[in-house]
């Protein structure tokens, strides 16, 4: 109980360290502009922006065919290899559409979520027989779906929205018939962010959003562990 403890409180604080060493966080919003904090150019006669992605962590660790494991087979193909959680990529915005947040009750952001949630474990449990690939293939959707937190707080280069031609996806994943469907979508994981939406309207604040929202964050990891 005392070592799990322990490893809980190097975990939360391995967390703040990295929180407040964000090379980003130092440079002054004044001189960036209201509204880019990250002091991301765009063309205005444009209807995309290119965001550069700042560097990161990378290995080449490789899962293709990961301990003689067949249903591994081209597993790096996706993101490719030392990219496994979709970190490093070049986000494209497009500014053809305006997408303005509204808020709804907390409850049905969660009920809509649960259901994101449990549609990832049916994908996983019908279609993925080895419970080693089940196990890496989860381990890369959970580290993948992580790195928004750093979108969230802005400590990535990259803006906070969502793939729209991905979203479009979404009714293909099940047939007429309520099964899984099986076909190709069409898309691979380095696609992911050429197409992105960014809604607008939301309350960030240069000068006190990153001190509340790291507030948040850090409040949410703590209650993890309750």
């Amino acid at each position: 109980m005392f070592a799990r403890l322990a490893v809980q409180l190097i975990t939360v604080a391995v967390l703040a360290i990295c929180s407040t060493a964000s090379p980003l966080a130092s440079k002054p919003a004044s001189a960036l502009g209201e509204g880019n904090f990250l002091g991301i150019a765009r063309d205005p006669t444009h209807s995309e922006t290119h965001v550069p992605f700042l560097t990161a962590a990378r290995t080449d660790h490789s899962f293709d065919g990961f301990n003689g494991i067949s249903s591994l087979d081209n597993f790096d193909n996706f993101y490719g290899v030392g990219n496994f959680h979709h970190a490093v990529f070049d986000q494209v915005v497009v500014h053809d559409q305006e997408v303005v947040c509204h808020t709804e009750a907390v409850e049905i952001i969660q009920q809509r979520l649960v259901v994101l949630q449990e549609m990832a474990k049916r994908i996983i449990t019908e279609q993925i027989c080895e419970v080693e690939t089940q196990t890496v293939v989860f381990s890369q959707f959970h580290a993948s779906l992580g790195t928004f937190y750093d979108d969230l707080r802005r400590h990535s280069s990259h803006q906070v929205g969502f793939d729209d031609k991905v979203v479009g996806k979404f009714p293909d994943l099940v047939q007429s018939d309520g099964s899984l469907s099986t076909n190709d979508l069409g898309f691979t994981g380095s696609d992911v962010g050429s197409n992105t939406v960014v809604p607008t309207g939301n309350n960030w604040d240069d000068t006190t959003s990153p001190d509340s929202v790291d507030s948040a964050y850090f409040a949410a990891q703590s209650a993890q562990f309750q």
